[in-house]
């Protein structure tokens, strides 16, 4: 066992360490699957098998011990060194081999317990949702809000709340699912969006919006255009860069990239069944749907709602829209 468990070891750090240095795509939540499944072995093997053979050892030693106390009675010797102390502890001892696998099992079961089901951390690592996230900010995912699903699979289990507009997503990038990408919803199955001279319209219906003083970006040392943006229930801010210009360049080759139009004022799209339109608030700095299509309901991650740190701007901590 000590054999198979080194191999067993050495094969997750070995995948740890490739994918760490790039040589491989790593997959965290099939990696953390996987060390559940075989720790959980480990700790079932341990409980009905490995410990019960140790505590039978140390009930043969004290059987033994009782023995030999009894044998010197009837010799007339009642003053025997039998503490056994020592003995017991190192029979019930786990070998490190089980200490490093089913002594893990109950924090490792946890955490796939809370990142599978309930709640998963996120680090934004672009400016795309600025003003709203920043780079840095640590995020808190509901990832039963849209349903409970499967990890892995990310098969739906139940149903939960409806994605709405205006919800701040997570969701798989659909051109390479393994990567996880963050932006709002803004077009739902059957909508028609268009980002036409950088105002959006929604099914035809212009959407509300107020213009906000000019937002300092830091992260590019640059004042932006702001504007508060009424899409869903409540109001979020948007940015944008007038040097940009409103076409969209270097659209993919997407599926259902037969119901957008191009155009140079921008792009004009018919939502399909079972499918989200996606953008980030930072209007003319994202990589969104414009780009790279509509977003299935499959890739759902989970709703984003709360910032539980930024390293450099503690201020950032709390919930957000």
């Amino acid at each position: 066992m000590q054999f198979l468990t080194s191999l067993v070891l050495a094969a997750f750090v070995g995948y740890a360490g490739a994918w760490y240095l790039g040589y491989i795509e790593g997959n965290f939540s099939l990696l953390l699957l996987l060390a559940t499944v075989v720790t959980g072995i480990y700790w079932l093997a341990e409980r009905f098998v490995f410990l019960p053979r140790r505590q039978a050892a140390v009930e043969q030693l004290e059987t033994q011990a009782a023995q030999r106390r009894a044998e010197l009675a009837k010799m007339g010797i009642e003053q025997v060194d039998t503490d056994l102390r020592e003995s017991r502890e190192k029979l019930l001892m786990q070998p490190w081999w089980l200490d490093w696998t089913a002594g893990l099992f109950p924090v490792i079961v946890v955490v796939f317990v809370l990142r599978s089901f309930l709640f998963e951390p996120f680090k934004i690592p672009s400016g795309s949702m600025i003003p709203t996230l920043h780079i840095g900010d640590l995020i808190l995912v509901n990832k039963f809000h849209y349903g409970i699903r499967l990890p892995v699979a990310n098969t739906k289990l139940t149903e939960g709340t409806p994605v709405q507009r205006g919800d701040v997503m997570v969701f798989r990038y659909p051109p390479k699912p393994s990567v996880d990408y963050i932006k709002r919803v803004v077009g739902l199955p059957g909508d028609e969006v268009a980002y036409l001279n950088k105002s959006l319209t929604i099914n035809g219906q212009a959407v509300p919006t107020e213009v906000l003083p000019d937002f300092f970006d830091e992260s590019t040392m640059r004042y932006h255009k702001q504007r508060r943006e009424t899409l869903g229930a409540k109001p979020h801010q948007t940015l944008q860069d007038d040097d940009r210009p409103a076409f969209v360049p270097g659209a993919d080759q997407f599926p259902g990239r037969e119901n957008c139009r191009y155009t140079v004022e921008g792009v004009t799209c018919k939502v399909p069944a079972g499918h989200y339109f996606m953008m980030g608030d930072n209007r003319d700095n994202s990589l969104d749907s414009r780009f790279f299509g509509f977003v299935p309901d499959a890739n759902i991650v989970g709703k984003a709602f709360f910032v539980w740190m930024n390293f450099g701007n503690l201020k950032r901590i709390g919930a957000f829209d």
